[in-house]
């Protein structure tokens, strides 16, 4: 069986760009950055490569190529000791199926599961969301996204209009349409994410049911439950905004939130919203409350 060279190292303050053009150089046939620690980054800007503050940088050589000419060419390169470097050879594998089948069947709460497509759930009550890994963020795995299913599962929202601002792969659309939502208007930054969500909602039989948007600007104001699992920032600066598109009484879900940043969001959120705790999991939090009857009209700005 043919062998890949893995040729690893940690990036540093080695710029990104100059790391992977002198891997490229040496005849790296694909290059990947890995998390050094466990600090994961969510919602990045169209066309931002957002890196962890400790990155690890692996290469893939074909297989083939001379160890250690490439090894000492890579250090040069790079102005690192060779020693710095780690080297293996990677058996060659179906690299997809091998992909898929780290992930599995996961339940969440008493009745709404994620599967991917290679596994079956054989509980007849199951709601059930077909998922497979993708480019677009959110199987079920992440904590925040964990939460916001299980929240779903206690609160399903039976024929509402909702929203899901940041829908990623459309998992949390997806699971708000099965267990009962007549429309889930969904919108992201990012267009790869309402191409994955357009897709899955195929895969999944709701396409009558998901509606991605273009724009913010044409989420349909007057929903039951709006769901937000993005970051802090953006978070807050939305408040206004979606004080304006729930209705009077209605819920909003909120994720992305470390638990040192519950009370800035609940505190941006109050002259809306009256928001609680609905669980928290590994330093992260999701926040859920209703709409205030009494509240100032919001501007859509």
């Amino acid at each position: 069986m043919s062998q890949f060279l893995q040729i690893s190292f940690d990036l540093g303050a080695l710029p990104i760009e100059a790391a992977e053009q002198a891997c490229m150089d040496c005849g790296a046939s694909a290059i990947t950055l890995a998390d050094a620690h466990d600090e994961p980054v969510l919602e990045p800007a169209p066309g931002e490569m957002r890196l962890w503050p400790a990155t690890r940088l692996q290469a893939l050589f074909a297989p083939g190529t001379p160890r250690e000419a490439t090894v000492r060419g890579l250090g040069g390169a790079l102005g690192l000791d060779p020693a710095q470097l780690e080297v293996r050879w990677i058996a060659d594998r179906a690299w997809e199926r091998e992909w898929l089948r780290e992930f599995h069947a996961r339940r969440f709460g008493r009745r709404l599961w994620i599967c991917p497509h290679h596994e079956q759930v054989t509980d007849p009550g199951a709601a059930v969301v077909r998922l497979d890994p993708g480019l677009a963020f959110g199987t079920g795995t992440h904590p925040t996204t964990a939460l916001c299913l299980e929240w779903l599962d206690a609160h399903p929202p039976l024929d509402c209009e909702v929203i899901d601002y940041g829908c990623g792969s459309g998992v949390l659309a997806l699971a708000a349409a099965r267990l009962g939502a007549r429309t889930v208007h969904c919108f992201d930054i990012d267009p790869q994410a309402l191409i994955a969500t357009r897709d899955n909602a195929a895969v999944n039989g709701l396409t009558r049911h998901i509606r991605p948007c273009e724009s913010a600007e044409a989420l349909a104001a007057g929903v039951a439950l709006l769901m937000a699992n993005i970051l802090l920032v953006p978070l807050v600066a939305l408040a206004p905004r979606f004080g304006a598109l729930v209705q009077p009484g209605g819920r909003i879900l909120l994720a992305g939130l470390l638990e040192s940043q519950a009370e800035e969001a609940r505190q941006a959120y109050s002259p809306w919203f009256t928001l609680r705790p609905f669980g928290a999991r590994a330093g992260w939090i999701a926040l859920s409350g209703t709409r205030n009857s009494s509240a100032a009209q919001a501007t859509t700005g």
